[in-house]
């Protein structure tokens, strides 16, 4: 265990961390984030209301247009003479968020990916082949800052240019590497088709992020790289990776939240009540210990629940994987779908690949869902009895019918380094 002191301490101290913390915070922002401070006068409360985590549901969501109506530095609570780095989203829907860091905060950044690094199974001495993308993103920078700080020697790969990653893989001899899950996907395929053997690569652990990614795809990777995959999972605006990171000995139990940094809730999506333990709904984030950029109640739009477990390595609790996205839910016929149930559906099928995709359709008054799906090679001569079958299943676990479009391997647009999307709505 990297930091055994905190990531085993008793969840009453825990929650005394917590609330002084917030308690801290809470003061902070509302003297020097004048969106913080309206947003207090505006339902009456003074800093001394928050005086625990408990009392958090008394105040309102931060939103992504919250940030975007501040653009660029109206949510920071530090002058600029204390920033030591500045990130920003893609800004592909609108304008870019914009996040700073004091050396402070880069502190913890690094401390928390590496505490995610070596939850992961990475050591210190080990090579990091980082195939995040470098630059304004968070998680190229992030990722190395960490594996330097656990101990590791970095290869800054980058995203994209899949030949030389693979050359890299097998010349450098890493141990770990770190990319997107569809990426990892690509990488795996690429290798597959070159004939290389991956007994003959060193690399043993993938940790994945950035996208949601199902036990289907964990399969398919962990097959094509000879790996152990794990998720880590983390928002710029929270502060970027290692928010939370699945242990690599308790796979498919959840993804620890380090949480004396950060404070999970789960709320309805429609409602916002704050929902028990185990029940799915948006995560939300307040960041307890942020210096430059400080947000309360921050509505991620991820989807998962968050639970303790007793028979965990460590004390934090930890959160679901994420089943999408509140704003890519589909409703389809009145039917909530997101595109991992489709992928868990494929996964139980022979013969069929996770590689697909959704197409979303009207026809005259109805929403249509098309599934692009590849087979295997094996698969080519039995497409007809494949699709029926798969129709049929998504129909009986899903609750829709779907058209079905089996395809031939390698044919669906694969990650060339960044996120990749499985839903194509032409509606």
């Amino acid at each position: 265990m990297y930091f055994s002191a905190v990531e085993k301490m008793p969840l009453s101290e825990l929650r005394a961390l917590q609330n002084a913390r917030l308690s801290a915070l809470v003061k902070r922002v509302y003297e020097q984030v004048p969106f913080y401070r309206e947003q207090f006068d505006r339902i009456g409360l003074l800093p001394d209301d928050i005086r625990t985590v408990d009392d958090l549901p008394k105040l309102p969501f931060t939103k992504k247009d919250d940030l975007r109506d501040n653009y660029p530095f109206g949510m920071f609570s530090e002058p600029m003479t204390n920033i030591s780095r500045i990130h920003a989203s893609s800004g592909t829907t609108g304008k870019p968020t914009v996040v700073g860091y004091t050396p402070n905060d880069l502190n913890v950044f690094k401390e928390v990916v590496a505490r995610s690094l070596y939850c992961a199974g990475a050591r210190p001495g080990m090579k990091l082949h980082n195939a995040y993308g470098y630059g304004l993103f968070t998680g190229g920078l992030g990722m190395h800052d960490g594996a330097t700080h656990l101990g590791m020697a970095v290869i800054p790969v980058s995203g994209g240019m899949t030949e030389r990653q693979i050359t890299i893989l097998q010349d450098f001899k890493p141990e770990v590497i770190c990319c997107t899950p569809s990426y990892a996907q690509t990488l795996a395929e690429e290798m597959y088709k070159r004939g290389i053997d991956t007994e003959t690569l060193a690399v043993k652990y993938a940790i994945l992020g950035a996208e949601p990614w199902t036990e289907a795809i964990r399969s398919q990777v962990e097959a094509g790289l000879n790996v152990t995959a794990t998720n880590i999972y983390g928002l710029s605006e929270i502060i970027g990776p290692g928010v939370s990171q699945e242990d690599h000995e308790e796979k498919g139990t959840g993804s620890y939240i380090w949480e004396d940094h950060f404070f999970p809730e789960v709320v309805d999506k429609d409602t916002g009540e704050t929902l028990p333990y185990g029940q799915e709904g948006v995560l939300v984030f307040t960041t307890l210990s942020k210096e430059a950029f400080p947000l309360l109640r921050y509505w991620t739009n991820d989807i998962c629940s968050i639970q303790y477990d007793e028979n965990a390595k460590r004390s934090h609790i930890k959160m679901s994987a994420i089943k999408g996205r509140a704003d890519d839910m589909l409703i389809i016929r009145g039917v909530n779908l997101f595109h991992t149930q489709v992928e868990e559906v494929i996964h139980q099928m022979d013969f069929l690949s996770p590689n697909y995709r959704l197409i979303v359709e009207k026809k005259g008054a109805m929403d249509t869902v098309r599934v692009e799906v590849e087979t295997t090679e094996n698969g080519l001569t039995n497409m007809d009895y494949l699709s029926q079958q798969l129709r049929g299943k998504i129909k009986d676990s899903i609750g829709l019918s779907m058209d079905i479009a089996l395809v031939a391997p390698h044919s669906i647009p694969r990650s060339q380094g960044g996120k990749l999307s499985r839903i194509l709505d032409k509606r």
